[in-house]
């Protein structure tokens, strides 16, 4: 749906937003089945149905390997402008001591006759994060990164791999492979959609 401004009179409002939100009850159903299938060749595909999609709809002329190299990385964190990392690193440490501070705890209690009570909090082995790209790539949603990232590195994830939409060169925004690298998040992948999401599930 095309974004649309509304009159600021409460009169004139109220009908046109009505109007604008009538079908929200009834989705295109054809989505559904679109998305199956492209989950489903993914499952049964692996890498060459992904790469068919990423050509498809991102990148056509996207070469393999879709594992950004560690070294771009780098590279981009010297590339953005200075007060660009800067501004990263700050909203990066203002994310972090707030999940820090909302970690939750293992406990236990031993009652008089043996009997063990408690919870272990454990965190999952491996994380797959979906980073927007943004409207052609130079939109990136960097705080999509830091607010999945960071809450899994201090919950204790070892593992994390990231997704995210690559431009039509190929190429994925500076901004988020140098906010990746001052994460210490070096496992990115350069394709996005439902495809990518299949390709976190399914490995």
């Amino acid at each position: 749906m095309t974004c649309r401004l509304l009159s600021l009179s409460s009169e004139a409002m109220w009908p046109e937003l009505l109007r604008l939100l009538e079908n929200r009850d009834n989705p295109d159903q054809t989505v559904e089945t679109d998305v199956r299938a492209m989950l489903d060749a993914v499952r049964k595909g692996g890498d060459s149905a992904v790469l068919e999609y990423v050509r498809r709809f991102d990148c056509p002329d996207m070469r393999p390997p879709l594992r950004v190299p560690a070294e771009d990385l780098e590279q981009a964190a010297r590339d953005i402008p200075a007060e660009s990392l800067d501004c990263i690193k700050q909203a990066a440490d203002n994310i972090r001591a707030f999940h820090e501070a909302q970690k939750d705890r293992s406990w236990f209690l031993t009652r008089d006759d043996g009997t063990i009570l408690g919870q272990k909090i454990e965190a999952v082995d491996r994380a797959g994060l979906y980073v927007p790209g943004g409207r052609g790539g130079n939109t990136p949603l960097i705080s999509s990164l830091l607010m999945t990232a960071i809450p899994a590195q201090a919950a204790g994830v070892r593992e994390i791999a990231v997704v995210t939409p690559p431009r039509a060169d190929g190429t994925l925004n500076p901004h988020i492979l140098a906010a990746a690298h001052l994460l210490g998040v070096h496992e990115i992948y350069r394709m996005g959609g439902a495809w990518a999401i299949s390709a976190l599930a399914y490995g």
